[in-house]
């Protein structure tokens, strides 16, 4: 899955709010600007915007300052300590923007529901597919995984089928949240080989589909199965000897 950007912060750590934790439907909220950083980043206190990682990209959309000046945001990382979440505006924008300013963020919403919509529908082909994750990337609209398969075989139409009738169900997708000993102690619900889930706060958030899937992500997601619509498996390719990818889209 993709690299995660790290960029430096000059500034005391005061960590970054992740409003999409709790909901990742939220469109805009108010911020405080809490650091610029070198590369043109914007540090607030709080984000509706997902950093990019575990294969998810980070998000779009525009800070608005109080005069009415809305500036694109190209990008969404985190910074070096990965407390902070840093919105790149690049660097001459950066510089316009002074600590302890307060500012709205809107989300490019448009785009993050189809990868929220991408991003369940990643976790239903794992289902479909049971088989170790070794890598995998959201877009907008469509989306891939790396499985760790001994044997080809695979049938596009089948999948298809199969992943269709699990958005079909209407399930419920909701979180929750275990100790970094709780997974410790239950290895089995980390499908991924390549990423692992993020730790380092002393607790992991579980993505939960309703008597269908159970795995540790952090990433935003539908809140029913419904959401994602019609899917397609567009292609299947042999990545080495005992690797698959698997590539779906959105069909509507």
């Amino acid at each position: 899955m993709t690299h995660v950007l790290m960029f430096e912060s000059r500034t005391t750590m005061t960590a970054t709010t992740l409003l999409f934790r709790d909901d990742a439907y939220l469109q805009n909220c108010d911020a405080i600007v809490v650091a610029v950083t070198p590369e043109g980043g914007i540090i607030l206190d709080r984000t509706i915007c997902y950093a990019q990682g575990g294969g998810q990209p980070g998000d779009l959309g525009v800070i608005r300052r109080t005069d009415g000046e809305d500036i694109a945001v190209t990008n969404t990382v985190y910074a070096a300590d990965r407390s902070q979440v840093a919105h790149l505006v690049g660097a001459d924008q950066a510089a316009r923007f002074t600590p302890g300013e307060s500012v709205s963020l809107q989300l490019d919403w448009e785009r993050r529901f189809k990868r929220m919509r991408v991003h369940t529908a990643l976790h239903l082909l794992s289902v479909v597919l049971p088989y170790p994750v070794t890598g995998g990337a959201i877009a907008d609209g469509d989306g891939r995984l790396d499985f760790d398969i001994p044997d080809g075989g695979l049938d596009k139409a089948d999948l298809t089928d199969k992943l269709n009738a699990l958005i079909a169900r209407d399930a419920a997708v909701t979180e929750s949240w275990i100790t970094d000993a709780e997974l410790d102690a239950n290895p089995g619900l980390v499908k991924t080989m390549s990423v692992k889930p993020p730790r380092g706060s002393g607790r992991v958030r579980l993505v939960a589909i309703e008597g269908i899937d159970l795995q540790p992500c952090g990433g935003t997601h539908v809140r029913r199965t419904s959401e994602i619509g019609t899917v397609a498996v567009t292609d299947i390719e042999k990545k080495g000897k005992q690797n698959r990818r698997v590539r779906m889209s959105l069909v509507d």
